[in-house]
């Protein structure tokens, strides 16, 4: 599953397009409020809160391929209704006897909230109830299930001090404990560039991650 060598040339191995239609793509398929919820959302622009502060267990292909934690943080952006867009900056970092390597991550990551009420039929017994109470049980009702898409740049990257491009997706669910204290679980799949050992390749990831929001 490793990918060695040199990347290929640019045009080739930077999927600009894919990555732009991804995201459209994750975007066009949230919908958006109804006209009575939208009727009562506002756009806001950097309420910043809630912040959000994150250890990450994650498994890659490529540089160096072992199991590693890293943290991360971030701030809300944007929010409308169920939509938010979160700014995540994330610090990986791992030094042993061989090779020293830290890496930096900044993405925007676009999420849909409570996803699953859209599926409120049949008015007797509403399928994202069932969904709820056999995913959460008692909590069903406090848990805020999500999905959203990861898309920014890495450095190092195509060299070492060259940035490179980052894109993939996530699902997760948020449990609010306390007001305005919430912990938050999510698996993400991300595909990136990044400078190891002198080599720049593409390298595929897999992070579950837990943390708080308040």
């Amino acid at each position: 599953m490793t990918r060695v060598g040199r990347l290929l040339p640019c045009s080739h191995r930077f999927p600009l397009r894919l990555a732009v239609c991804l995201l459209g793509t994750v975007l066009l398929s949230m919908p958006f409020p109804s006209l009575a919820m939208a009727l009562d959302s506002t756009w806001e622009l950097l309420p910043l809160r809630p912040f959000n502060f994150d250890i990450s267990f994650n498994q890659r292909t490529f540089a160096p391929r072992a199991r590693v934690i890293a943290a991360q943080a971030g701030i809300t952006a944007l929010r409308y209704g169920l939509i938010e867009v979160r700014t995540v900056y994330q610090f990986y970092s791992q030094h042993t006897k061989t090779f020293t390597t830290d890496q930096h991550s900044l993405y925007v990551n676009p999420r849909w909230n409570n996803f699953i009420d859209m599926l409120d039929f049949p008015k007797d017994k509403p399928i994202h109830r069932l969904i709820r109470h056999i995913l959460f049980g008692p909590l069903e009702d406090r848990a805020v299930p999500y999905v959203g898409a990861l898309i920014g740049g890495t450095l190092p990257g195509r060299g070492e001090w060259s940035p490179g491009y980052l894109y993939g997706g996530q699902i997760g669910v948020r449990f609010p404990v306390a007001k305005g204290f919430s912990v938050d679980m999510g698996l993400q799949y991300s595909r990136f560039e990044i400078d190891f050992q002198s080599n720049s390749n593409l390298t595929e990831q897999w992070l579950f991650t837990i943390g708080v929001r308040f």
